[in-house]
């Protein structure tokens, strides 16, 4: 049975709200203002719980896309029990999925360069951002490469970007042009990770 709007805890319903809102009319035409109302409180209530709507669109990336949790953990695990090569393809496929569900919501911002900084400056200002799930990896990979599992002149930093940089090209693919350009996510990851390991292993 669905809990009315109403009796559920302020900063749950502030998350519903912009969720909502970030999913349907887009990240740049979700205000502060739409968010407070859709959750119906006002919005000096909204900025008791969260710093700026910055932090709401975090929160709603890594708590309400369903494979944002399960990357996180992906990039945290130690792999020493299996191969490099199935944890990247575990990566992948997560990356893939999460990009997937995250750049419609962020495709807006770029279309208004003020906003864009605006957001930018707010992501800054609660210490986060894309780039942490690249550092995430890198330091994934850089573990290995201490463990003697990849190369020596294996670059860390290098191998993360081309693998998140192929799974965000695969999303961006898919949402512009359609999903018969891309590979099944199920084919593509294991590719991806098995080319990239070819070249660090």
């Amino acid at each position: 049975m669905l809990t009315p709007k109403s009796s559920r805890p302020t900063p749950e319903r502030l998350l519903d709200a912009a969720e909502k809102l970030m999913r349907t009319i887009g990240l740049a035409n979700t205000t502060t203002k739409a968010i407070a109302r859709e959750a119906g409180c006002s919005e000096a209530a909204l900025y008791k719980h969260y710093a700026n709507k910055e932090e709401l669109f975090v929160r709603v990336l890594m708590e309400r896309t369903p494979n944002a949790e399960p990357l996180m953990a992906e990039l945290d695990r130690d792999h020493a029990e299996r191969s490099v090569e199935e944890g990247l393809a575990a990566i992948a496929r997560h990356a893939s999925l999460f990009y997937a569900d995250a750049v419609p919501m962020a495709a807006s911002l770029f279309a208004e360069p003020a906003l864009l900084t605006r957001h930018r400056e707010g992501v800054q200002e609660i210490g986060t951002g894309p780039h942490v799930v690249r550092d995430a990896l890198t330091g994934r990979l850089r573990r290995e490469l201490e463990r003697g599992r990849l190369r020596p002149d294996a670059d860390p930093g290098a191998a993360a970007a081309l693998l998140l940089g192929a799974c965000f090209q695969r999303a961006f693919f898919l949402h512009f042009s359609g999903p018969h350009v891309v590979q099944p996510v199920e084919e593509f990851a294991p590719a991806v990770a098995r080319t990239l390991w070819a070249a660090i292993r």
